[in-house]
């Protein structure tokens, strides 16, 4: 099917394409199926036998797993042009996290033999599946790292700037995370409970740092929120970074 010059574009820059000339890129399309999900439901659940990547075109993504006792956890969002299920590249192996649609979506999807033979085709395509991979890597050492070792406030104020890196839109109040996010969410992000996070983001708006309502978080004071996440009496330019977009793709 065609695609507009808008999603070409969304295209060319997900971490799996980079490096394809146009050519190689509309080949490499060309072979995808388009999936169509409505809010709520499942690319892939946890535990399932890995069979597709996807890059998503329109929606957002929530990755997820759930603990031995029932317990969700949220590991993150993807936003269009992320990458994700790419573990499927390799035989016999189960997908690590959930990815559940947010609102509708739609995405190119892959099975394990086209993209492992498009990958003998373009062999950049297989470095750039190794550098996800490596990313995913790291970033789930981060959460571990932070849900082992800060403080519970830290925990909250990095999960929140770390959103808004992700799906951060400059507003005139500040910075709002584009996405449908409840307190609960962000507890299942930040290993705590939805008491601690309601008190510590009151507490937060009193001090004009965030405004928070009904699914909806706006980062009123960057700067502040950078103090608490690092634990730190100042940080260095926050507000230029927080727009950035370093999280790996899965």
């Amino acid at each position: 099917m065609p695609y507009s010059s808008g999603e070409i574009d969304i295209l060319s820059k997900a971490v799996l394409l980079r490096g394809l000339s146009e050519a190689e890129l509309r080949a490499v399309i060309g072979e995808a199926r388009i999936q169509r999900l409505a809010d709520g439901a499942f690319f892939f659940m946890e535990a399932e036998p890995a069979e597709k990547a996807y890059i998503l075109l329109e929606g957002k993504v929530k990755l997820g797993q759930v603990t031995e006792v029932g317990q969700q956890v949220i590991l993150g969002y993807l936003i269009p042009g992320r990458v994700y299920g790419i573990i499927s590249i390799i035989k016999k192996i189960t997908y690590p996290v959930s990815a559940q649609a947010v609102g509708d979506c739609r995405a190119l999807a892959w099975d394990q033999a086209t993209m492992n033979r498009l990958m003998d085709a373009y062999p950049r395509m297989g470095l750039n599946a190794l550098h996800i991979m490596a990313g995913q890597i790291r970033e789930f050492q981060n959460t571990i790292r932070d849900l082992s070792t800060k403080r519970v406030e830290q925990r909250i104020a990095r999960a929140v700037l770390r959103l808004a890196r992700q799906s951060g839109k400059k507003i005139e109040d500040g910075v709002l995370i584009d996405l449908p996010l409840t307190r609960q969410d962000l507890a299942e992000m930040t290993g705590t409970t939805l008491y601690t996070v309601s008190r510590v983001l009151t507490e937060w708006e009193a001090q004009g740092l965030v405004q928070s309502k009904r699914q909806r978080v706006v980062i009123c004071s960057p700067h502040g929120l950078v103090q608490i996440g690092e634990d730190l009496p100042g940080a260095a330019e926050p507000e230029t970074r927080i727009l950035g977009n370093d999280v790996c793709d899965l």
